[in-house]
């Protein structure tokens, strides 16, 4: 077998995460890069699996494994790192250019597979090109809009009005997705973003 003489590149574009910013067509008090923005989302789609699988799911009738959403929320935007973050008006301006651009995402998603041993693509594959199931996508789905509505929180309640738009836009496609573990997290949890460390520190 012949040795392959160069690294292996998909952690080290990974990692270039932090050279993406995201809300660029947007007047930001304080800019998010797509790293950050992987993370929250998989601190946001782990709470939600735990309040659907202890909270919401009473009956216990359908568990969600946690670890397995994390892992594809953390991949969910991968692609950006080779064609960037297209802001959504433009993103879903119309069918062409939506179609166009998630065939562009899946050509991407492949090419940083492909910076992987043979041996591990296939699991790699899973994540980065969003093989999850129906439930799991959702709670994703769900986690990356109340990252990108919080992020608007963010900014208005440091004075920034630049968001009130979007934030309105997102607010409705959340409730939309009629989802009982979102619900409970807007209830229980997102009250507490804009609070100052004093107030969050209270008991």
């Amino acid at each position: 077998m012949k040795q392959k003489t160069s690294p292996f590149a998909f952690p080290a574009m990974l990692d270039r995460m932090s050279f993406i910013w995201r809300w660029s067509l947007m007047r930001n008090n304080r800019p998010e890069n797509l790293k950050e923005h992987s993370f929250d989302v998989a601190v946001i789609a782990h709470c939600l699996c735990e309040i659907h699988n202890f909270i919401t799911d009473t009956i216990q009738e359908h568990h969600i494994y946690s670890s397995d959403v994390v892992v594809l929320a953390l991949y969910h935007d991968a692609a950006e790192i080779i064609v960037g973050d297209m802001p959504t008006p433009v993103k879903y301006n119309n069918e062409l250019i939506r179609t166009a651009f998630k065939d562009l995402e899946r050509r991407a998603e492949e090419s940083l597979v492909s910076m992987l041993p043979n041996e591990l693509q296939p699991s790699y594959r899973y994540c980065m090109c969003q093989k999850g199931s129906p439930e799991e996508m959702a709670i994703v789905k769900a986690a990356d809009k109340l990252s990108a509505y919080i992020h608007c929180i963010n900014e208005e309640t440091a004075g920034n009005r630049e968001f009130s738009s979007a934030k309105e836009t997102l607010w409705q496609s959340i409730l939309k997705m009629d989802l009982p573990e979102v619900q409970y997290f807007i209830e229980n949890f997102l009250p507490a973003w804009g609070l100052t460390l004093d107030q969050l520190s209270e008991k």
